[in-house]
């Protein structure tokens, strides 16, 4: 067998960008991953002619344009901005909060009458507290924004993402809302934004394009002991405590699952992302898939659609860990077992598994590109 500069254990963003850029710098390099396809996370399948997120809906974007200008020179992105649309018991809402849902939940038309209403509700919050700090997610979110919109867009869509009632979770996940006072649904702040023109597998495939990869491996049955017989150094982005064998005890995760159908039609939702906020709906959000690179007329022009229901559900052995769940116990844990992969000799631990932490898609790649390659 070969011997590489590097073993990568997951062949996701983290993965990838460390490969390419290995590579680039006269590495050798083998990338492994136990799925049967590349990508991790951002993998899509194509059905009926759209690139579908297989593992969830993936929105690039960052303000940073080193970054920006590294994944297009890889693949060009388009121009996709993310409006997702929220659903409470049949009534529509647009994220994030702004003036057109204000006017959508009270009628309002000026700012000074939106922020007057949120004012007017915050101190009732306020109020109840009787001068205490909020103890726990409900209590932060009603004084940030008030009853209505906690109500209607956060309680139940918060409480069905977490499997757990707004009362029992810890006030620190919701410091901050953000509230705009003008007519404006893109989601997010960063100047950049978009997806990958012919989806994120071009990406990955640019990224690891030369690189040596193998799909449906084990690293835990086929590698974990005997890594360092073919590699100098190992880049692993699977989940630390079972790197570790778990000896400290498991953290938590999250996880979602979907539920994905091909519709007869060319336009079933008209929008790529509609969360549902009630418990009327067991799923937390209907992803169609074609409105992140189709529109116009394209978006006709592909007779079908597809779409998946997406459901947030505790994580069992066996699931994809998606969300780290951090709470004291997780967090005090998780530092627990950084300090043991800080003491691994020439293992590099990345990504959102591997370190524990929830990040985007842009942060992780800055972190590989900020990183020397020795």
């Amino acid at each position: 067998m070969d011997h590489f500069d590097y073993l990568v254990v997951g062949s996701g963003l983290f993965g990838a960008t460390f490969a390419y850029r290995a590579t680039k710098a006269g590495k050798k390099c083998l990338v492994i991953d136990k799925r049967p396809q590349l990508g991790g996370n951002v993998y899509c399948e194509n059905i009926e002619g759209i690139n579908v997120h297989k593992y969830g809906a993936h929105i690039f974007h960052t303000s940073n344009k080193s970054v920006w200008d590294f994944v297009n020179s890889i693949v060009e992105f388009n121009r996709y901005t993310n409006s997702p649309v929220a659903n409470y018991k049949g009534k529509l809402y647009n994220l994030p909060f702004n003036m057109n849902t204000f006017y959508q939940m009270w009628g309002v038309i000026t700012p000074q009458q939106a922020q007057a209403k949120i004012d007017e509700q915050k101190a009732e919050a306020e109020a109840a507290l009787n001068g205490r700090e909020p103890a726990n997610l409900e209590e932060q979110a009603l004084t940030l924004v008030g009853k209505d919109i906690f109500e209607k867009l956060i309680k139940e869509y918060t409480e069905k993402q977490w499997g757990r009632n707004c009362k029992d979770l810890p006030a620190f996940i919701i410091k901050r809302l953000p509230v705009r006072m003008v007519f404006d649904n893109n989601y997010f702040n960063d100047k950049y934004q978009g997806i990958p023109i012919g989806g994120y597998n071009k990406l990955i495939d640019g990224l690891l394009e030369g690189v040596e990869r193998k799909t449906s491996v084990d690293f835990f049955a086929e590698y974990k002991d005997s890594w360092r017989n073919i590699a100098d150094k190992l880049v692993y982005t699977g989940a630390i405590d079972e790197y570790f064998d778990f000896k400290l005890g498991k953290l938590d995760w999250r996880t979602v699952s979907f539920k994905t159908r091909i519709e007869d039609m060319p336009n079933y939702q008209s929008n790529a992302v509609v969360n549902y906020t009630s418990h009327d709906q067991p799923y937390t959000r209907i992803i169609e898939h074609k409105h992140f690179e189709m529109f116009g007329q394209t978006v006709y022009d592909c007779p079908k659609t597809v779409v998946s229901e997406e459901y947030s559900t505790e994580y069992k052995d066996g699931m994809e860990p998606y969300y780290p769940v951090n709470n004291d116990r997780n967090n005090a844990l998780a530092e627990e077992y950084r300090k043991l992969a800080a003491a691994e000799d020439d293992v590099i631990f990345g990504g959102r598994l591997g370190q524990y932490k929830y990040f985007d898609m842009a942060p992780i790649i800055e972190q590989v590109l900020n990183m020397e390659i020795i």
